[in-house]
């Protein structure tokens, strides 16, 4: 399951809304919406994202949350470490290769790691034109 695919789930559940039901409002298919909530498909659409807070009427900070949970909810992940230093590519094949072997406290505490090192102006860069292209 993705960050956005939980989400998702967690608010069908607490409004009551079958998946069935969620996909025929939004004109999609169940199959893709449990595909989606399942972690089986990739990044979902900006405009099934602008529908889904729509549907249940979010807005402000939570539509932009939502948001960010579909730009981090890609199920297969490419890391391009060209041009990076050696250790780069190294952390980047050691976590590919054990990720499966990693607790929630692990995946916490790097994930927090992660949120506490500033990002370059680059990195903002490379961010702004990849949420750009979708």
């Amino acid at each position: 399951m993705t960050p956005f695919g939980e989400r998702v789930r967690a608010l069908r559940d607490a409004k009551g809304v079958t998946l069935k039901q969620m996909a025929t409002d939004l004109h999609i298919s169940s199959a893709y919406l449990s595909a989606l909530e399942h972690g089986k498909r990739g990044q979902p659409s900006p405009q099934l994202v602008r529908q889904i807070c729509a549907y249940f009427g979010i807005i402000w900070d939570e539509a932009e949350e939502l948001e960010r949970l579909a730009s981090l909810s890609h199920p297969r992940v490419t890391v391009d470490t060209a041009g990076l230093s050696p250790k780069a590519t190294e952390l980047a094949n050691r976590l590919a290769e054990r990720i499966h072997d990693l607790n929630d406290a692990t995946i916490d505490g790097l994930l927090a790691i992660l949120e506490a090192t500033p990002c370059s102006p680059a990195a903002l860069a490379r961010r702004n034109r990849a949420a750009r292209r979708r």
